[in-house]
């Protein structure tokens, strides 16, 4: 696995989030005080999410990673402020993978 598998995840985690909760604060800010429109911030989030859905997935099957721990880390970037606790902890695990690969091809 590369590094640039990871950093495409954890840009798209970190713009993701940000984007929820920005669209977290419209959708707020329309029903709450009957003020402002959601749309264009909605497909935007949406256009966003889908792209963060495949980086995860994309990264799952090559960190090999159970359906389970998929279902999380997808989960985690449709609640506002989870990606940015949840997306720390995979880049570790993830990080960890990518240095044993590179220290098993460095012995080859």
């Amino acid at each position: 696995m590369k590094q640039t598998v990871l950093t495409r995840y954890r840009v798209m985690a970190y713009i993701t989030a940000v984007w929820l909760l920005v669209f977290t604060a419209a959708i707020v800010a329309k029903y709450g005080f009957n003020t402002g429109d959601t749309m264009v911030i909605s497909q935007i989030h949406g256009v966003l999410f889908i792209l963060y859905v495949i980086f995860a997935f994309d990264l799952g099957s090559k960190a090999k990673w159970s359906f389970g721990k998929l279902l999380w880390v997808l989960a985690a970037g449709c609640i506002p402020v989870a990606s940015f606790f949840v997306e720390p902890k995979i880049s570790r695990e993830v990080a960890a993978l990518i240095t044993d690969s590179d220290a098993a091809a460095a012995q080859v």
